[in-house]
């Protein structure tokens, strides 16, 4: 219909509308194509074109939550990497849940030029076999089931629990992320054996989804009991866990940090400013994301990964949650290694 309406061949709009007329087709041509585009309404058929070119220009990522801000600083990152050529699609699961290999399996019918896959378990990588180009995120544990951009979060993990001793704390607890991914077993692991060879009792764990009212829930139904084994702090998985934490204690009247200092993970925007400021294991999550574009996009181009495994540093930040606000400062950043 463009072609009739324009009086030009099929394939003389193929060309103009792919942007491949540089010395193909004539201006006069291009004009009347865009012309005829603009007055039918044209939309290329994008799956159309990836059904005939074998893929399409679809980076998908999966991601377990994108309401959480850590996961906006992720796709940012991602998007930059991939480059303007790429269009990202987001596959999100609910809020706390890993996603289920099926629901991905699907999504490949679009024929993605490549795959980005954030805090994977092991049982959603062993069950999805994809042979596309593929980059894992916060993989922990599996880095090595494919290319992959990882935090260092088992060093995150003993930073805290250095941290906690050097407080003087002996008996803590530990609130998890029910999510199941690799990524949260490394850094409980790493923390739990860290706090044994530091002589710390890791007398109490709880576990919550990645959501503060779930955190809150889950705190308020341990706490008495954790209180009558003297934990004197609570290790949270991430952040959102510790915002959580930290608005029940309020509620109970618990003094934070003078009763039960409260630690996080990620270092989200709010855990600067809440009160007290979260000591958290910062993780750069823009960084990450944007080193998993450019990895996938040279795999995509089908380039051999120099680095086919990077790891990125943690720092812990101390803030008001676990020392003295004087004593804490704006937040003081204690880098990995």
């Amino acid at each position: 219909m463009v072609a009739a309406r324009a009086g030009v061949s099929a394939a003389t709009v193929s060309l103009v509308t792919s942007g491949k007329t540089a010395g193909r087709v004539s201006q006069a041509n291009i004009d009347k194509v865009d012309a005829a585009v603009t007055e039918l309404g044209y939309v290329v058929n994008g799956l159309g074109s990836s059904l005939a070119k074998g893929r399409s220009n679809i980076v998908i990522l999966v991601a377990p939550d994108v309401s959480n801000p850590f996961y906006a600083k992720v796709i940012a990152g991602v998007r930059e990497g991939i480059g303007p050529e790429f269009q990202l699609l987001l596959s999100v699961t609910e809020a706390g849940h890993t996603p289920e290999s099926a629901d991905v399996r699907r999504l490949l019918a679009l024929r993605p030029a490549g795959l980005l896959v954030d805090a994977p378990s092991a049982r959603f990588l062993a069950e999805l076999q994809v042979s596309d180009p593929m980059v894992l995120l916060d993989a922990a544990g599996i880095e090595s089931a494919a290319p992959s951009v990882n935090f260092d979060v088992a060093h995150g993990a003993r930073m805290l629990a250095a941290h906690l001793a050097q407080q003087g704390h002996r008996t803590v607890a530990y609130l998890d992320s029910t999510t199941g991914t690799e990524t949260f077993r490394v850094r409980r692991e790493a923390f739990f054996r860290e706090a044994a060879r530091l002589g710390i009792d890791v007398a109490a764990q709880g576990e919550a989804t990645i959501d503060v009212g779930a955190a809150a829930l889950a705190f308020t139904e341990a706490w008495p009991g954790w209180s009558h084994q003297g934990v004197t702090a609570v290790v949270c998985a991430t952040d959102t866990h510790a915002y959580g934490v930290l608005q029940e204690a309020r509620v109970a009247g618990v003094a934070v940090p003078a009763a039960l200092a409260v630690t996080g993970f990620d270092d989200l925007p709010y855990s600067e400013t809440s009160n007290p400021g979260l000591t958290t294991v910062q993780l750069p999550a823009l960084e990450m994301g944007k080193l998993a574009g450019e990895l996938l996009r040279g795999l995509m181009a089908g380039e051999q990964a120099a680095a086919p495994h990077l790891t990125l540093d943690a720092a812990l930040v101390v803030r008001g949650s676990t020392v003295d606000p004087v004593l804490a400062g704006a937040g003081q950043g204690l880098p990995a290694g």
